[in-house]
């Protein structure tokens, strides 16, 4: 059964027990500091969250949302339709390590991808297919989707990507063997006294080496969160 989740009063999306959102959607969407002239691709979209928060403030020019699983293309293109959407967003049912016929190749201003956190046999698999697709590397790793997005990105494009703390070492060299350079980190932790739990980072795509290290961000009583979560990006 679908549940309807209200972003605002005319975006939302449809979540199941196979296909949901955490918060890290919404600190990722926010972080990707999109404009509104960007062409963007979300690589396993999922129920097509972080496209659809992109539509609540100053959307995007367009958004390709990519996933191989056809129930969660099926309740992106519901909200889609619902919303009205169908010019600004392209759902697409497809494996992002091969991607799909008409690609925008090496056209795009930004590619973001909130992938399983877990490497393959890491950890207690949920029993859920859908689950253990989104939470471990399965059907596709960080390389996969570094790889993907060099395809995707123009040169100077940016891929902004979400993970947990020990996988930092992974995506960063990930991002390097696919010419894209790490140039913004933001390490994410409940309270000033708690360990990061979540990093964001953005590589560009020919760029040249310089990691900017952002200020921790704080998710808990802080106003910035609140904003994201209410507010959206105001490129």
């Amino acid at each position: 059964m679908w549940k309807k989740e209200i972003l605002t009063e005319t975006v939302f999306v449809y979540t199941s027990p196979e296909h949901r959102f955490g918060t890290d959607a919404f600190l990722l969407s926010e972080f990707s500091a999109w404009k509104k002239k960007d062409l963007v691709c979300d690589l396993g979209t999922g129920c097509g969250i972080i496209p659809m928060i992109l539509q609540r403030n100053k959307p995007p020019a367009h958004v390709w949302g990519v996933d191989i699983q056809e129930q969660a293309i099926e309740q992106f293109q519901k909200a889609i339709n619902e919303c009205g959407f169908e010019s600004r967003i392209t759902p697409v049912c497809a494996d992002l390590k091969t991607l799909w016929d008409d690609a925008p190749l090496e056209k795009l201003d930004l590619v973001i991808c909130n992938p399983p956190y877990k490497a393959y046999n890491a950890g207690i698999e949920s029993s859920m297919t859908a689950q253990k697709i989104a939470r471990h590397e399965i059907l596709c790793n960080i390389f996969d989707v570094c790889n993907s997005a060099k395809k995707l990105l123009r040169y100077g494009g940016r891929l902004c990507i979400c993970n947990r703390p020990e996988r930092l070492s992974d995506c960063i060299y990930a991002m390097k063997q696919n010419g894209i350079e790490p140039k913004r980190i933001r390490f994410v932790a409940k309270t000033p006294e708690d360990a990061p739990w979540l990093f964001l980072l953005e590589g560009r795509k020919g760029g040249k080496p310089f990691l900017n290290i952002m200020p921790q961000l704080h998710v808990c009583d802080s106003i910035e969160v609140h904003n994201f979560y209410h507010g959206g990006n105001n490129s």
